[in-house]
């Protein structure tokens, strides 16, 4: 192929040059946009599990007052039940070698 000589093939080889380069560059920013949007979508897609673990997370932090208050609570019936088994146990250590004691039928 050989360059041409008038101004018109000048102007028109110009021209095709011009838009060649135009549908290239066309080109090549339409696979970019294509790869950023993926690419964000997978972004999208981390962030969302992040915030659904976060909220998770906050959402289970608002009980810890409440435990700390049933821990309490469960301290004072551990107590309570320690001294039942303490008294159950005198019961039973009482029961095992009393026939039937005058302290017992009269407190009875």
């Amino acid at each position: 192929m050989s360059l041409p000589t008038s101004p018109e093939g000048a102007m028109l080889l110009m021209w095709s040059i011009t838009v060649g380069l135009g549908l290239v560059v066309a080109l090549v920013v339409t696979a970019l946009l294509v790869w950023i949007h993926h690419e964000a979508s997978v972004i999208r897609g981390g962030v969302s599990e992040i915030w659904n673990v976060g909220q998770r997370v906050a959402n289970n932090t608002v009980h810890i007052p409440q435990l700390n208050a049933t821990n309490a609570i469960a301290g004072r019936i551990l107590g309570n039940v320690q001294r039942v088994a303490v008294a159950a146990a005198a019961i039973e250590e009482h029961a095992e070698g009393c026939p039937g004691c005058v302290q017992c039928l009269v407190r009875g």
